[in-house]
């Protein structure tokens, strides 16, 4: 069987054909700069070399045509037919209360997602249009939503629910909702396999590191506690988000700068996190090279980041009446040392020991403890268009 999952992000639309028997890749890409004057696209066929072009690409139904062309291109495709497509996954950002798992997407389920535009402006919109546009070029094919909130769906009431009047809750869902969820699933049964337990029996702390960045408390291979909230704006500070603050400052700044409100919300997502406090950038390789030639703000940035990250850690080992393991995923999880190193440092006093030569290593699974380490720490790269790929295949 051949799913074809989509991931549209605001402005973007990834893909990736797989072969759900195998679970091999045979195609990808990646379109960018949608909406903007001149887009670009980047697909690859594996076992074909990888192309690149730029050309218009207004909107994320031409997107998706662009992303069949390709698929169907006699020198660069995978597939001689769409007939050789047997169901299309999507991820969809939020899915509020509605969905406590992935769903096969009907007119009812179509405008259920609708109806959380407000919770992801960004995303859930893109995402609609993406299934709109499939469902155009491809009527017959089954599709199914993938959820980013569903798997936090199992938080209990004390996790999610905020200190403010309870009226905001029930009128308009105001809660946590968490993100990442796809990745953190993914990422707990994986290091349940590699802890030799049944994950029922298990407790595991997922660090999602990249771009956007949160945490999860795994008990028992369901989520009962993460960092996002209501919005991916929560939680530890990120490359360009802020995390956590006093929710004061958002007033403060406004009155001392004279902004407003969409203005302050502009700077707390798209350039605070790493990226405020370093002044430098809000990639950590960058951040890295910075720390090397001894610029402060850089080391402060670092030294934010990982102190955060251990304190929510931290309060979910306390969650869970304890741990047993800690997986590092994601872009700067599965391949920032210092990250990891810093991090995991503070932890000492439980007995952790992370040893250097195997944390030396990027982008691979591999345990980062020592073998006398009291917790196992490991890297595990996560794959969420397999994940998503096989939730499609169970639904459909």
């Amino acid at each position: 069987m051949k799913v074809l999952v989509i991931n549209c992000g605001s402005s973007s639309l990834k893909y990736q054909l797989i072969d759900s028997d195998t679970e091999k890749v045979l195609a990808k890409g990646i379109c960018e700069r949608i909406k903007l004057p001149m887009g670009e696209m980047s697909h690859q066929t594996i076992g074909k070399d990888k192309i690149k072009l730029e050309t218009p690409i207004p909107d994320h139904s031409v997107a998706v045509k662009l992303v069949l062309e390709k698929l169907l291109d006699k020198e660069v495709g995978a597939i001689a037919s769409l007939d050789e497509i047997n169901a299309i996954g999507h991820r969809v950002v939020h899915g509020g209360e509605k969905f406590a798992s992935s769903a096969l997407i009907t007119d009812e389920v179509y405008a259920a997602i609708e109806e959380c535009n407000d919770l992801a402006p960004l995303h859930n919109p893109a995402n609609l249009i993406g299934i709109k546009a499939c469902q155009e070029l491809m009527p017959n094919l089954p599709q199914v939503a993938v959820f980013d909130t569903a798997f936090h769906q199992t938080m209990p009431s004390e996790a999610y629910i905020y200190g403010i009047p309870y009226e905001y809750y029930e009128k308009y869902k105001v809660r946590r909702y968490g993100f990442h969820g796809t990745s953190h699933s993914f990422v707990s049964k994986r290091c349940a396999e590699l802890l030799g337990k049944d994950i029922n029996d298990t407790k595991i702390i997922v660090c999602h590191l990249g771009g956007g960045a949160s945490i999860t408390a795994v008990k028992g291979g369901k989520s009962i506690d993460t960092t996002m909230g209501l919005t991916p704006l929560e939680g530890i500070t990120m490359g360009t988000r802020s995390g956590n603050i006093d929710p004061a400052i958002i007033e403060f700044i406004a009155k001392k700068e004279d902004k407003s409100i969409a203005e302050i919300m502009d700077i707390l997502n798209k350039k605070s996190g790493v990226m405020g406090i370093s002044g430098v950038s809000s990639d950590f390789r960058d951040i890295n090279a910075g720390i090397e030639k001894g610029d402060e703000r850089c080391e402060i940035a670092m030294n934010v980041f990982c102190y955060q990250a251990a304190k929510l850690i931290g309060g979910y080992i306390a969650a869970m009446d304890g741990v047993d393991a800690i997986a590092f995923t994601a872009g700067v999880g599965e391949n920032d040392i210092v990250v990891r190193k810093r991090t995991m440092n503070r932890f000492k006093y439980m007995g952790i020991e992370i040893d250097d030569s195997a944390n030396a290593n990027k982008g691979q699974e591999l345990l980062i403890s020592t073998a006398d380490s009291k917790i196992p720490v490991y890297v595990i790269p996560t794959n969420e268009e397999l994940a998503i790929a096989r939730e499609t295949v169970a639904l459909v």
